[in-house]
């Protein structure tokens, strides 16, 4: 008769060695997953870490800086001249500048992108939007210095036929960031538009609204919270751009809102200040971080307002 018994003992003994086997590759796949898993925190904590690294490199000597100049001469002189014998600290100026070239770029970059999102959603065709979409995006990969100098050379001296326009001038810088900001503007209302479902324009058909209509009355009302999320995206872009107004709009710090005149912003004095021969130690250097301060609370203001628009936008449509 076979020996059940020593077969039994075999089948039990492999069976026992593929468990133990499975459990090892079971540990050393969890072992893996706590790898990556830390790697992939570590990666993610990177921005989290620099964030606050710069956060707290501003500020400190931003302190330094308002321990000699006070908050009231800071926000309430109306002259910019930390580098002249007679020194004055207002950064109104610089703000009005930042401001001024902020509202031309939007004036330009609000109805061309709004209109191209517009266009690429609800009239061209699938094939002609696939090669629209990208060709629009492609003016956000073009280097904002050669926008600079394409409006310091090409559109300061045309509109110098028709206005009297200074060499560097707040008009020509505003211009070119519109169109440098459009894609933003575009892109994400595109977005935006395209989220809305078709049932809200089928019924707006249905009872006899001209497509027209339906855009304006039904599908950019449903979009509304994308689309001021992507205006605020652009504020936020032209804010923050420094060579186009650098080389376009001069360093000129004035408090007017003529656009025909040189200006300085925010970020074109902070990059004067990065360039040139100020003591690292010295007063006139840290007005760098005290401006870049400001900068920081406002783009943080716009990035925390578009955030909370955006959200708003993915919404659920029953």
């Amino acid at each position: 008769m076979p020996n059940t018994n020593s077969s039994g003992d075999d089948e039990f003994n492999r069976v026992n060695r593929g468990s133990e086997r499975s459990l090892e590759k079971r540990m050393f796949e969890d072992i893996g997953e706590k790898i990556i898993e830390f790697i992939l925190f570590c990666c993610g904590s990177v921005s989290v870490l620099t964030t606050f690294a710069i956060i707290f490199t501003i500020f400190q000597v931003s302190f330094e800086f308002f321990q000699k100049v006070s908050l009231a001469d800071f926000f309430l002189d109306s002259k910019w001249t930390p580098l002249f014998a007679n020194k004055h600290f207002g950064i109104g100026p610089l703000i009005s500048g930042t401001v001024l070239t902020t509202v031309i770029a939007l004036s330009v970059a609000i109805p061309l992108g709004l209109s191209a999102a517009i266009y690429l959603s609800e009239y061209a065709s699938p094939k002609l939007a696939a090669i629209l979409r990208p060709a629009v995006e492609l003016l956000a990969g073009v280097p904002t210095v050669v926008y600079g100098y394409f409006a310091l050379l090409f559109v300061t001296p045309v509109l110098r036929q028709f206005l009297p326009l200074e060499t560097f001038n707040a008009l020509s810088a505003g211009l070119m960031m519109g169109v440098m900001i459009t894609p933003t503007v575009g892109s994400i209302s595109l977005d935006a538009i395209q989220s809305v479902p078709r049932s809200l324009r089928e019924g707006a058909y249905a009872i006899g609204v001209t497509k027209l209509e339906t855009i304006f009355k039904v599908v950019l009302p449903a979009a509304l919270s994308g689309i001021l999320a992507s205006i605020i995206l652009g504020i936020s872009r032209a804010v923050g751009e420094t060579m186009t107004v650098l080389i376009a709009a001069g360093q000129e710090p004035k408090l007017t809102v003529n656009a025909l005149e040189s200006v300085s912003t925010m970020t074109s004095y902070m990059a004067e200040i990065a360039g040139g021969d100020s003591p690292r130690d010295g007063l006139n250097y840290r007005t760098l971080y005290a401006v870049g301060a400001v900068l920081f609370l406002m783009t943080l203001t716009l990035n925390i307002a578009s955030y909370w628009l955006a959200s708003r936008s993915n919404e659920k449509y029953e």
